[in-house]
């Protein structure tokens, strides 16, 4: 049994035409022409999601605008503040 020849890799002029062509195609077809990647990836950073009451985060949310900050910087840096603090 002969194994099927890879498709040749169409050209594309964009990253978007790239994407758009692996929308409607099957990578595997094209996965002899692809180059090795390597990176990296900091996995030690995440995120927590904490309640805060309804009235709380609207007055937070018109403090942060005012000072031209979102919500979430204000909120960091108040608690890094009162970490600090409490120490």
């Amino acid at each position: 049994m002969t194994r099927n020849k890879p498709k040749d890799l169409p050209p594309t002029r964009s990253l978007d035409e790239l994407v758009q062509l692996f929308d409607t195609h099957d990578m595997g077809e094209y996965w002899e022409y692809m180059p090795e990647v390597y990176f990296d990836i900091d996995l030690r950073k995440r995120t927590c999601l904490v309640a805060v009451d309804e009235e709380l985060i609207g007055k937070l949310t018109e403090i942060a605008k005012a000072k031209h900050v979102s919500a979430e910087i204000l909120i960091n840096l108040w608690l890094k503040e009162k970490v600090l603090e409490a120490g």
